[in-house]
């Protein structure tokens, strides 16, 4: 059973009585100049509880970068990290990099396209870990009103690759992992020394990867979820989220495969409804404490 909590659960002054430990909000982004401001803005009104909020720009060509140091974030280069591994390959990787520019004991991963952000996505995940010693990891949980021409229309489940793909993948073979509500959920928080001890893989396999390796790194009673009530993003086409999907796919295919519960073999290139071939790599950063000992 995964440890279930509500940021009401978690009130600001109880956080900032209970911390011990410098704590950094990371927020990859790419493209979001029209939401970026404000989350700085309300991660900064925290009295405190952040000593970092952290925006790593993928190179926005938008303003990105501009707008985030304007409400108050320090930025960074996703590229400006670990030169010797290439070219930055998305979300993951970034993640991965930011590491490396982090100054907190205490992280918390948050999107920077949310709409109508509030402080509690920052303190409802970062609560447990303050709150409770024996949570070590903790994920959003969040209802996601799917827009529908000029309306919302209420939708209590995940997204269409969670729903889809994610859930259906770790029933059939992690069950213990699908009590988390969203699988895919890009908010996250954990001591920076479990995020290094783990590997990151790269693109939008990176959620995935990241509950089986949590999983193997402190078991499923120190994993924890916070529901964070309605979270407000924009939402993609089908074509846009099959590659998503197909790196879901991936992940829990070679999982399988090294735990020998499936046969070697590479998986084909995604081939969608138009006949485009789409090359969907699913890489996989070291864990930074491997990196440090060499």
């Amino acid at each position: 059973m995964i440890r279930s909590f509500h940021h009401t659960d978690f009130p600001l002054d109880l956080l900032l009585e209970r911390k011990r430990e410098p704590i950094s909000a990371v927020l990859p982004a790419r493209e979001v100049a029209d939401t970026v401001g404000p989350i700085v803005e309300r991660l900064l009104s925290l009295n405190g509880l952040l000593d970092q909020v952290l925006v790593v720009d993928a190179a926005s060509a938008d303003g990105t970068a501009v707008v985030a140091a304007n409400a108050g974030a320090e930025i960074v280069e996703e590229s400006e990290f670990a030169p010797e591994c290439g070219a930055v390959l998305g979300k993951g990787d970034a993640m991965w990099r930011a590491l490396d520019a982090v100054t907190g004991a205490l992280v918390v991963f948050l999107d920077a396209d949310t709409r109508e952000f509030s402080p509690h996505f920052a303190t409802g995940l970062l609560g447990p870990l303050l709150a409770d010693d024996d949570v070590s990891f903790v994920k959003a949980r969040f209802d996601r009103p799917l827009a529908v021409g000029t309306a919302e229309a209420s939708d209590a489940g995940g997204g269409r690759v969670t729903e889809l793909i994610a859930r259906p993948l770790l029933c059939a073979f992690y069950p213990e992992l699908a009590g988390f509500a969203q699988p895919l959920a890009g908010e996250v928080a954990a001591r920076r020394e479990l995020f290094e001890r783990i590997p990151f893989s790269t693109g939008y396999a990176v959620e995935t990867a990241m509950l089986l390796d949590v999983r193997d790194a402190v078991g499923l009673e120190a994993m924890a979820q916070v529901d964070l009530g309605e979270r407000h993003n924009s939402h993609q086409s089908l074509s846009a989220l099959a590659p998503m999907a197909y790196a879901v796919l991936s992940v829990i295919v070679e999982r399988l495969r090294g735990e020998g519960r499936m046969p070697e073999g590479g998986l084909s290139p995604l081939i969608t409804a138009g006949g485009d071939i789409i090359e969907v790599d699913v890489l996989e950063r070291p864990p930074h404490a491997l990196r440090a000992e060499r």
